[in-house]
């Protein structure tokens, strides 16, 4: 096992399947199957959602009419809801998972507290991080890299509907080319964005690895974790 403790960061829209918004109960279980396939490997693993699949602060607040702080709130929300199936389905499946939340939701989850959070990944729970920063104009990604700095993960992986970085939009060009690995240089160079700037950046500053692989390929979690060459590598200049 190449990596002791690692932060998953997963989009709303993975978590909606083909619906495109809310949840796919298949999907969620898939999911919480592959999280915990990770965990018994050894490795501690904590979550962040997006929450694309309900709501996009950025975008609404754009077409909606309505402040963007607000918007983000609303955001924010999402991803508590996102991340409240996300635990249920973990414990359905037979392992402890824990839900900390950014902002205050007392009736449903923990406050985020660093120490908290390190402590129940030492006692072998599924640590799920929703509501982003708690702040606005923070995107998720962003808030992934900043968690995986704060409880020392040891690499940031994420999960979406491609097997890696290309060039280009793989789905929209067939002579795309997909990259083995980076340097966090090359890829802000290229603004090839998988990630947004700022979540790159802390990644950069902090010599966090960030691995970007298919969600939808059974098992590929597993291999990143044990340090087979999957997906894109994105490390050091």
């Amino acid at each position: 096992m190449t990596y002791k403790r690692v932060l998953l960061k997963i989009s709303g829209e993975a978590l909606a399947g083909k619906a495109g918004f809310g949840l796919d109960g298949g999907i969620l279980n898939y999911v919480a199957q592959e999280i915990i396939g990770v965990t018994d490997l050894g490795c501690q693993v904590a979550v962040v959602c997006g929450g694309g699949n309900f709501f996009r602060g950025e975008v609404f607040s754009e077409t909606g009419g309505i402040d963007r702080t607000t918007a983000d709130q609303v955001g924010m929300l999402g991803t508590i809801m996102n991340g409240l199936a996300l635990q249920s389905a973990i414990e359905k499946a037979g392992k402890a998972a824990r839900l900390l939340s950014a902002i205050n939701v007392s009736e449903v989850c923990e406050p985020f507290i660093k120490r908290r959070a390190e402590r129940h990944l030492e006692k072998g729970r599924i640590v799920i991080l929703a509501a982003g920063t708690g702040n606005p104009y923070f995107s998720t990604d962003t808030a992934a890299a900043l968690r995986a700095l704060e409880i020392g993960a040891g690499c940031l992986i994420k999960a979406t509907k491609v097997d890696g970085i290309y060039d280009k939009d793989p789905h929209k060009h067939g002579d795309a080319i997909k990259y083995r690995s980076l340097g966090y240089g090359e890829a802000i160079d290229k603004r090839l964005m998988v990630m947004d700037p700022t979540a790159f950046t802390l990644c950069r500053e902090h010599n966090v690895p960030l691995i970007v692989l298919d969600l939808n390929d059974s098992g590929s979690m597993v291999r990143a974790v044990r340090g087979e060459p999957i997906g894109t590598l994105v490390e050091g200049e």
